[in-house]
């Protein structure tokens, strides 16, 4: 188990601090969640800091707001009821936009968009991210995310195991407990760069469906936050076009990570 993941409880508690400017500190403040274990998006480090493209991203919207935020971490399976009991007034943490969500919550416009992906130990026989090459093999998947109901829509014939974090599937992936995982490509390719994920390739990326996949990633909001959520579209709009977005795009990846 990963650093992140031990000190996940003992950050949601501690307060996380980001001050948009020392000339924002009369702004509106506003307390952000995130997961804080899906790298390289969002991940606690050792020291306790929030890092990731999720986190710059989140940064440069509350500075671009003139807000005060305030950072802290959730477990992903509880991430829309926290924010329905109002423990925080945002979750930006790599949530895509699907029309089963938009039942519970509200949704900015995206903020990126990347397909789903299979990755598999380097010495597997498997050679095809296809439902039929997964028939009867152990794959791995975090839960309650869009890759868990893709993998039950789409590859029927394997063994869906699930898992609270990313970390985990990839423990039991290198440790060859499970045959394959999927997740976004973007975590996946990540991942293969570490020395933890020299065990494993990416096999191949998988056509998006619209209805699981959604519209991409977004910034979720409780249901008739519209001041907010507006406020978010218009930062949004504002750094993507003041170079800011790109800017932090480089930092992480090498191409265009918002997408089509």
């Amino acid at each position: 188990m990963r650093i992140s993941r031990r000190l996940a409880a003992a950050a949601s508690a501690a307060v996380l601090v980001f001050l948009a400017g020392s000339a924002m500190a009369d702004g509106e403040k506003l307390v952000i969640g995130t997961e804080g274990a899906y790298p390289p998006f969002n991940n606690l480090e050792a020291d306790g800091t929030l890092t990731g493209f999720d986190i710059d991203i989140a940064k440069a919207l509350c500075e671009e707001m003139k807000a005060e935020c305030t950072f802290v971490t959730q477990d992903w399976d509880g991430a829309i009821p926290a924010l329905i009991a109002k423990k925080y007034d945002a979750f930006i943490a790599s949530m895509s936009i699907t029309e089963e969500r938009k039942q519970k919550v509200d949704f900015t416009n995206k903020y990126y968009n990347t397909p789903p992906a299979i990755v598999v130990p380097k010495d597997s026989p498997i050679t095809e991210a296809t439902e039929a090459a997964l028939d009867g093999k152990t794959l791995g998947a975090q839960s309650s995310t869009t890759h868990s109901n893709y993998a039950e829509a789409h590859m029927k014939g394997a063994e869906l195991k699930l898992y609270p974090t990313a970390d985990e599937y990839k423990l039991d992936l290198a440790n060859g407990r499970i045959d394959a995982a999927i997740d976004d490509v973007v975590v996946i390719s990540e991942w293969l760069k570490t020395d933890d994920g020299a065990c494993c390739k990416l096999l191949g990326t998988l056509p998006v469906d619209p209805v699981i996949n959604g519209e991409g990633a977004g910034i979720a909001l409780r249901k008739g936050d519209d001041e907010l959520r507006e406020k978010f579209n218009k930062a949004i709009e504002a750094i993507r076009a003041n170079g800011k977005y790109q800017e932090i795009n480089e930092k992480y990846f090498p191409f265009d990570v918002y997408g089509s």
